[in-house]
């Protein structure tokens, strides 16, 4: 592969600067990401040398799309778009997609190509199921995702579920009632409601039942209409239980089915997932 030379020119002395990051970090950072590769910056003109000279290029254009946007370009952000350009995706397509706004007013986006396909899955299908280890962003972006179509009218209330599976302890010698016992199983699932909805409005839908938190085996016997309805840690589900649960589907539903298979803890080891 030869070497060749890429030149950029950044409009703006403000843009320049948050495309170098303070002392050049982001600059050197890209630098290192490519090998052989020398990056000088003269004024507002950017010049490239060696064999991914193209490719950086393409980099500092995505960044600069970034930074236009409103986006803040840190190192991790930078990072994500030098993998997405080297996969050959676009970071500006990828990172810019908001689907609401936090509880603490940030922008809730996907932060991966994985996340924005989840996100389009979630935006374009009925059921969608979402298979990965934890700390991926499974549950998060489908309770951002609920409530967003919940703000929009596209559903009249969320419906968030887990199965219960006891771990160590029998859930019956627990103290306090059925709530009391079952709420520490759920309460990742109020976790993320909360970081989306300010704690006063989270109550409210709460209290009025527009959102819903409550253990799989409440779902017996129910259809649920005009809902965005999350089953949370699926591989610990049994196939009978999967099965009552598809089947509660009504009119104007949407399911999303989240689970990471190697973490099953069902006791005879099959999953419903």
């Amino acid at each position: 592969m030869e070497s060749t030379t890429v030149t950029l020119t950044v409009p703006g002395n403000d843009l320049m600067s948050d495309l170098v990051g303070e002392s050049d970090v982001l600059l050197r950072r890209v630098e290192g990401a490519f090998p052989g590769s020398e990056i000088h910056v003269r004024g507002n003109r950017i010049t490239i040398d060696g064999q991914h000279a193209a490719t950086v290029r393409r980099v500092f254009d995505e960044v600069v799309a970034l930074l236009q946007s409103g986006l803040h370009v840190d190192e991790r952000t930078l990072d994500r778009a030098i993998d997405m350009v080297k996969a050959d995706e676009r970071p500006s397509e990828v990172l810019t997609t908001e689907i609401l706004r936090s509880a603490r007013g940030r922008p809730v986006r996907p932060r991966s190509v994985g996340q924005k396909r989840y996100v389009e899955a979630m935006t374009d299908g009925i059921i969608t199921f979402a298979i990965g280890p934890a700390g991926t962003g499974k549950s998060w972006l489908a309770v951002a995702m609920a409530v967003r179509a919940l703000q929009a009218g596209q559903v009249d209330r969320i419906v968030l579920t887990r199965p219960l599976v006891e771990a160590g302890e029998r859930v019956g010698f627990l103290p306090g009632d059925l709530m009391a016992k079952v709420d520490p199983y759920l309460r990742p699932l109020y976790d993320a409601l909360f970081d989306m909805v300010e704690a006063e409005s989270a109550q409210r839908l709460l209290d009025r039942g527009m959102v819903e938190v409550a253990p799989l085996a409440f779902m017996r016997g129910r259809t649920l209409n005009n809902s965005f309805i999350i089953l949370d840690e699926a591989q610990n589900t049994t196939p009978e239980q999967m099965k009552m649960f598809l089947t509660r589907v009504g009119f104007g539903s949407r399911v999303v089915v989240t689970g990471d298979i190697s973490q099953v803890d069902v006791p005879d080891g099959r999953s419903g997932l």
